[in-house]
């Protein structure tokens, strides 16, 4: 059945209290089994399995992929087929929701083996024990889930923020689940009505609609990920052509859709004298402008609305194509010495600090600009309310845990950096509540647009403690990790959470399985990390070499550059990017009180502008086009009689249709990835194994 949301006037004019009471009355689902010992078991091994191929693609890649709406799609499917041989009871919607926590919770815990560890590990030439790097990913996780749960009240039952991703799962979920008993307790003890034949005819129209544009993003995807045709074209069709006497087909040659939208463009435009293609006098590919066709980010988009979207445009494009090219024109960014610059380089030495700024002050004025929130928490440590009974007590977890917990997880987070790392007890103490504050601007960023800018918060981190211990590289990478691994807990918590409070979960069992996901994907990567990066390990040798010999790292690249600039003395920034970082730090507060004074109407976000610098173009671009195609879509069909198709599909299942593009996208491109890392590594001698039996 349809989830029920609050419309944008409630959220605006009702208070915590009028919200908590209604999403009890109409939404909760207290009754239904959520965290049980198979939800959790499945959740366990299947974080397991999601973290470990996350774990690959970091070490390819530098990214993390999101495994929310793969979790929830694998588990239903998992436990579909069980019900197919008359094994065990139907898996509920709430059930499959817990599974997604859990499972999430360990995708996302491969960061630091990806990052900062790796970068102390090669900087120092010393292999951390595998204790060692599991129970520092714990401790910090754990941290970081902490942190969450005051925010939780805030983002996801006070401002009801989008968080695309957990909205897409909630979305699947509901599709996936179409005959799920309605929850809240309105519901209880009454017989449902049968739904009329238009509300069934909408909810299968709508679960047609996910699963039709699941499988035309997964065409796109299969199209367009070159291993897969590698596999068919090169490997299995090139031993096939071997044993029949012909020529397989080159691995450099193989067709795929093309990724780059404007491949075909660049060759012309070098051999035409007058085509544009730079701006400036710099070459726009230079400057990380080059579009290409993701479906993920498309889908994203829908689900993110027009508003995060053009802020998002807005700060992608004043930064890429003005500001970037703008400085390099005048000589304030100076080329690398082979006389390029690339994203990374623009991004780390110029264009980052104003991005941050402006997300740091919106971020900390939405903050304060609600300060009975924070007046509401501080009473609420000794036991004061500062208005009537707390309708969702018995349900949430209680802010004591965090309280409480917060200090004495932090001082053995303290402890541990002290005996494994060497770092100073009041330089990491110190760390604590600046990751704190970086956390709640992470998870800002995620409720708007499931991206979590962890590694430009990270670099904060890294040259504020490098600069108080220059000459102690792991002081600021080890640090830096905690804010980013922490950060990402916190914000992926709350991404868990918007799909379970959708449905109506327990917020009590969903900590508790995200915890539990904690503990299987720090397991299951760590383990996998010396399976994978360190099988032959030679104490002998330099570690660098050793762990990157067929996998690039680029993210510890990253991490040991900023490490060794801050180790040489060279902090200091251009005037320019100071400059540029105090005016964008002035209009974050202004932009951000015209949103809080005008009641969510003003159309920027800072953090959204902020974002558009950080987040790569070509992802910026997709995000805009999907929200934009589907605001029209929307617009056009939303006066057309609601029984019709077009009005069905249009006006009344974008977020299925967003939701599905994202699901199939994703699935699709991690299958892609995981042929390229387990399957093609393996086949590259089926051509020559034919010819020998030829």
């Amino acid at each position: 059945m349809p989830i029920q949301q609050l419309n944008d006037e409630q959220v605006r004019t009702w208070t915590r209290e009028q919200k908590d009471r209604w999403w009890l009355e109409n939404i909760y689902r207290g009754d239904m089994p959520q965290l049980t010992l198979r939800a959790g078991a499945t959740g366990f091994f299947l974080g397991g399995f999601l973290s470990a191929t996350n774990l690959y693609v970091g070490a390819k890649t530098g990214w993390s992929l999101g495994v929310g709406v793969t979790s929830v799609i694998l588990a239903f499917a998992a436990f579909r087929v069980l019900r197919e041989f008359k094994i065990g009871k139907p898996f509920t919607i709430l059930e499959n929701n817990a599974v997604q926590s859990v499972a999430t919770a360990a995708g996302y815990m491969t960061a630091p083996l990806v990052s900062s560890l790796t970068a102390f590990m090669v900087m120092t030439n010393h292999v951390l024990p595998w204790w060692q790097m599991f129970g520092w990913n714990v401790v910090i996780s754990i941290l970081g889930v902490l942190m969450a749960f005051p925010m939780k009240r805030r983002f996801v039952n006070d401002e009801q923020q989008p968080f695309p991703e957990g909205r897409a799962c909630a979305v699947v979920l509901d599709s996936l689940y179409p005959d799920a008993p309605p929850g809240g307790s309105n519901s209880v003890g009454v017989v449902q009505a049968a739904p009329d034949a238009h509300h069934v005819w909408l909810g299968e129209l709508k679960a047609k609609a996910l699963f039709g544009a699941a499988g035309i993003a997964a065409l796109i995807e299969f199209l367009k990920v070159e291993s897969f045709h590698v596999l068919l074209q090169n490997r299995l069709y090139g031993a096939l052509a071997h044993a029949w006497g012909g020529v397989g087909v080159a691995e450099d040659k193989v067709l795929h859709l093309p990724e780059h939208l404007l491949g075909w463009y660049w060759p012309l435009a070098e051999r035409i004298k007058g085509l544009p293609y730079g701006i400036m006098g710099t070459d726009v590919r230079q400057l990380a402008i080059d579009p290409t066709l993701d479906v993920t980010m498309f889908g994203a988009g829908g689900l993110t609305g027009t508003r995060v979207a053009n802020s998002l445009l807005l700060g992608a494009l004043f930064n890429w194509a003005f500001l970037a090219p703008l400085m390099i024109s005048i000589g304030e960014i100076a080329p690398k010495a082979d006389g390029t610059f690339g994203r990374g380089y623009l991004l780390n030495s110029w264009c980052l600090w104003w991005g941050v700024a402006i997300m740091v002050t919106g971020s900390l004025t939405s903050l304060f600009g609600k300060p009975e929130l924070i007046i509401g928490a501080v009473k609420g440590m000794f036991g004061q309310k500062t208005t009537g009974p707390d309708p969702v007590a018995d349900i949430e977890l209680p802010l004591w845990i965090s309280y409480l917990g917060m200090p004495i997880v932090g001082g053995v987070a303290v402890a541990l950096n002290y005996w494994w790392f060497g770092i100073n007890p009041l330089l990491g103490a110190l760390a604590i509540p600046m990751i704190l504050v970086l956390t709640l601007i992470a998870a800002n960023a995620t409720a708007l647009t499931s991206t979590t800018p962890t590694g430009s918060l990270s670099k904060i981190t890294q040259f504020t403690f490098g600069a108080l211990a220059p000459s102690h590289p792991a002081t600021n990478l080890i640090t830096a990790g905690m804010t980013s691994e922490a950060a990402s807990n916190a914000s992926n918590l709350l991404m868990d959470i918007k799909p379970g409070y959708m449905l109506g979960a327990k917020p009590r069992q969903q900590a508790v399985g995200h915890i539990l996901g904690i503990f299987s994907g720090g397991l299951a990567s760590t383990v996998l990390f010396f399976v994978l990066f360190l099988p032959k390990y030679d104490a002998t040798l330099p570690l660098g070499p050793q762990v990157t010999k067929d996998y690039p790292f680029p993210s510890v690249d990253l991490w040991i550059g900023v490490a060794k600039l801050i180790e040489s003395g060279a902090t200091h920034l251009q005037t320019s990017a100071l400059i540029a970082m105090g005016v964008a730090a002035v209009v974050g507060v202004v932009l951000e009180s015209a949103r809080i004074w005008s009641k969510g109407k003003f159309p920027l976000s800072p953090v959204a502008i902020g974002l558009g610098v950080v987040i790569p173009v070509d992802s910026t671009l997709m995000m805009w086009a999907g929200a934009v195609f589907f605001w029209f879509m929307e617009r056009r069909y939303s006066t057309r009689d609601e029984k019709s198709l077009g009005n069905g599909l249009w006006a009344q299942s974008v977020e299925p249709i967003a939701a599905g593009l994202v699901a199939g996208a994703a699935l699709t491109g991690i299958l892609g990835q995981v042929i390229k890392v387990f399957v093609l590594d393996w086949l590259w001698m089926l051509p020559a194994a034919a010819e020998a039996v030829k």
